[in-house]
C-alpha cells in the first residue's frame, strides 16, 4: 500500500515499514503514565488439546530481532511453546487508551543471552528460580519456603548459576495490530503483516 489512511496517533502518520518504531513510541508514552510495569504483556499459548491459556509476563527486550521474555521452560507456558512454538501477545495501556496485539513464532534465546539476563536479577529472584517447580502441584506454601531456604543456604556465599530449565523465548512478530480508542467506539485499528521475518510489511486499516 502506498498510503495507510492517515494518522493513528495525534503525532502524525505512523511509519509504513517499521511497526517496531511505532511500538517503541507507544511504550515510551506508556512509561510516563502507567502506574505499574508498562512492559507487562499478556501472552497466549495453546495446550495439546488446543485449549488456550493466557497469563501476564514482563517484556524484557524489544529489538528488530524480536520480543523477549524469560520463564521456567518446564512451566505450562514453556511446555506449550516447546510443543507449539507460536504465540500471541497483548499490551494494554489503560491510561493511554491504547493496545497492541502481536502474533508470531517463538524460539529459545541463546544460553549466553539467558545467562547474561539471569545475572542481572536480584539474588532472591535467582534463588526463587531454583526453588519453584513452576505450574506443578505444591503440597503447601511451607514446601516452597523449604526449597527457598535450601537454595538460599546453598548459595549464601557464592553467585547463583542459571538453572538449566530457565531461559527466554524470543517472539518474531509477523503481525502487529495497533488499536487506539476513539469516541463513540469508532476506534482506530492499523495492522502490519508479513509472510516471514525477511518479507516486507504490508499495512491495512480495519473497521472497529
Amino acid at each position: 500500500m502506498s498510503d495507510i489512511g492517515g494518522p493513528i496517533d495525534d503525532g502524525g502518520i505512523p511509519p509504513k515499514n517499521d511497526p517496531l518504531a511505532l511500538f517503541e513510541a507507544w511504550l515510551k508514552e506508556a512509561e510516563k503514565t502507567e502506574p505499574n510495569e508498562p512492559n507487562a504483556m499478556a501472552i497466549a499459548t495453546a495446550d495439546a488439546s488446543g485449549n488456550p491459556n493466557v497469563r501476564m509476563v514482563l517484556l524484557k527486550e524489544a529489538t528488530p530481532k524480536g520480543f523477549v521474555f524469560y520463564t521456567n521452560t518446564e512451566s505450562a507456558k514453556g511446555r506449550e511453546l516447546t510443543a507449539n512454538p507460536r504465540i500471541a501477545l497483548l499490551f494494554h495501556w489503560k491510561t493511554q487508551r491504547r493496545q497492541i496485539r502481536i502474533r508470531g513464532p517463538v524460539a529459545r534465546v541463546s544460553d549466553a543471552e539467558a545467562d547474561a539476563y539471569f545475572a542481572t536479577r536480584a539474588k532472591d529472584s535467582q534463588i526463587g528460580a531454583w526453588a519453584s517447580q513452576q505450574s506443578r502441584p505444591m503440597e503447601g506454601r511451607w514446601a516452597f519456603e523449604k526449597e527457598i531456604a535450601k537454595y538460599a543456604a546453598q548459595y549464601a556465599l557464592k553467585s547463583v548459576p542459571r538453572p538449566p530449565y530457565w531461559s527466554g523465548f524470543r517472539v518474531t512478530p509477523l503481525e502487529y495490530e495497533f488499536w487506539r480508542d476513539r469516541p463513540f467506539r469508532l476506534h482506530d485499528r492499523l495492522v502490519y503483516r508479513r509472510a516471514d521475518a525477511n518479507a516486507a510489511w504490508a499495512t491495512e486499516r480495519l473497521f472497529p
